[in-house]
Formats: C-alpha cells, sequence, structure tokens
C-alpha cells in the first residue's frame, strides 16, 4: 500500500492510494489522526483502510504533495554507504557508518522546487532510498531489524558541497532550505518484495546520473538499525536515509550541479518517482 501526505483546504492531510492508483483516500479527515507518523506510531496502519474504504476522496492526478513524513522526530542520513561512492570521494571504509542529521524544515514534497541558494552554485544531487521505522526501540539486533520498519520511500539528499565541506562536520551543507526532497509516497514492506533488488536511478535532464540497487550498500538495512538503536532510540516515524551510489556531480570531470531550470529525478524500483524541479532562490 502506497501512503502519502499531501496538501487540501489549505491544511496538510494523509491517506492512501486507491487500489486502482487513481485516487486518495483521506484518512486526515475520516480519523482523529493528524499526521502520518501518528498513524505509524498507534500501530494503525493495518486496520485503517478497512475502515476508510477504498472509494477515494480525491484524485491522485493534480494533487498536491508533502514531504511523505511531515514532522519525523529524526532523519537519520547516512553518508558514503556505497563503494563506488567511497571511491569517487576518497572517503569512507571505517567499517562503521558515517550518520549524520536532516531536519525536517529543510524537506519539500514531490513536484515541489528544489532551491538552489544564492550562496553557493554548488547544490549536488544524491539519489537514495529512505527508510521508515514503524516499531521503536533502543539496542535492536540484526535478526530483528526488519521487524522494525514499516515501509521504504524516496529521497533526494540535496547537498550544498561547499557548505558541507567547510568543516569535516556535514550539517550546514545538508541542511539548506528546500534542499532535501522526500517523497512521493511511502511503500509498506510488504509489497517490496526482496529488498536487496530495489533499483535506484538518478536522472538529470532525463540524462542517468546514478544506478545502482540496495544490495550495493556497504552497510545493510538491518545494519544501520542496529547501529542507530545503539546511540539512540528509534521512534515510529523517524526516517533512516541510507546513502546514495557512486555518481554524483561533485564527482564528474567537470562537475555537474543542479542549476536553475533543471529537472531531477529519483527513481526506486518498485517504489515510484520523485521529481522536484530546481529554482534559484531569490
Amino acid at each position: 500500500m502506497r501512503w502519502l501526505s499531501f496538501e487540501r483546504d489549505g491544511a496538510v492531510s494523509f491517506g492512501y492510494v486507491t487500489s486502482d492508483g487513481a485516487g486518495v483516500v483521506d484518512v486526515g479527515a475520516r480519523t482523529e489522526y493528524a499526521t502520518l507518523r501518528e498513524v505509524i506510531a498507534a500501530d494503525a496502519l493495518a486496520t485503517l483502510p478497512d475502515q476508510c474504504g477504498d472509494v477515494a476522496d480525491l484524485p491522485l492526478e493534480g494533487i498536491t504533495y508533502a514531504p511523505t513524513i511531515t514532522d519525523p522526530k529524526k532523519i537519520l542520513c547516512v553518508g558514503l554507504n556505497y563503494k563506488a561512492h567511497q571511491e569517487e570521494t576518497g572517503r569512507g571504509g571505517e567499517g562503521v557508518p558515517t550518520i549524520f542529521a536532516r531536519f525536517a524544515a529543510a524537506q519539500v514534497a514531490h513536484n515541489q522546487p528544489m532551491l538552489k541558494p544564492p550562496e553557493s552554485d554548488s547544490l549536488d544531487f544524491e539519489g537514495e532510498i529512505a527508510m521508515i521505522i514503524g516499531k521503536g526501540g533502543r539496542r535492536i539486533s540484526q535478526a530483528d531489524a526488519l521487524d522494525h520498519v514499516v515501509g521504504f520511500g524516496i529521497y533526494n539528499d540535496g547537498s550544498v558541497r561547499e557548505y558541507q565541506r567547510h568543516t569535516s562536520q556535514f550539517t550546514p551543507g545538508k541542511n539548506f532550505a528546500a534542499t532535501g526532497g522526500f517523497g512521493p509516497w511511502m511503500m509498506t514492506k510488504d509489497e517490496i518484495g526482496d529488498l536487496s533488488l530495489m533499483e535506484l536511478t538518478t536522472r538529470l535532464n532525463g540524462e542517468v546520473m546514478q544506478n545502482a540497487t540496495a544490495a550495493l550498500m556497504v552497510h545493510g538495512f538491518e545494519e544501520l538499525i542496529e547501529f542507530c538503536s545503539t546511540w539512540i532510540e528509534l521512534e515510529p516515524g523517524d526516517v533512516i536515509v541510507t546513502g546514495t551510489p557512486g555518481g554524483v556531480g561533485a564527482a564528474r570531470t567537470p562537475p555537474v550541479f543542479m542549476q536553475d531550470g533543471d529537472q531531477i529525478e529519483i527513481e526506486v524500483t518498485p517504489i515510484g518517482k520523485l521529481v522536484n524541479p530546481i529554482i534559484a532562490e531569490r
């Protein structure tokens, strides 16, 4: 099932795509829950479709999306998690995941513009698979890790490289306003099948820039959950952005950065496509 957040009548709501793929059931309008994160925390994803039915409240086409999880308690991003990306950057290989934080205020939704800031010409793309936590926990073993996952989505960890590289700390370059694309929805884990076969492709203006499967991650989904939950309690609705493959713009000769008027598309099979136009912030 595909769950999404969206804007309707001037407010943000959430729901799921109908079985025919053409409409959206507005669960926010039919229940007491305010956000998709609250539903996940209440462990109600499986029961709400029986309660709300399969009759669309609005068409999917033309919907105004919001970031899939609008109010996550945490967004934990994994750096250098594909061997090809380690090789092109000359970093990584320490044997443990590289983790940094992104903030919800820096996110944008599917079809919304990512903003190229006036301070830099180095806005880069990073197509990634987002893992959404369904059941919280601390010190979760790899054997139990996937029991704590509710679904997966698509992320573009847009990075302002100059600010990322000012020091050894990534945070400023990873949190410029409207640079983190998240959408169009979360696909529940049961519909994905073999997680290692998820295939990620990044296209800039239609040209393929990145392509890899989840099987190529250095630290797999289970290991990431085990590692992160060792030092912080994971909570329902938390997002772990699992790393980008090789092919980023900064590693190309010459570098290829996103410019005003560009379009960036991240496709993850079987989840769907996250598309964002690039607009210069003024």
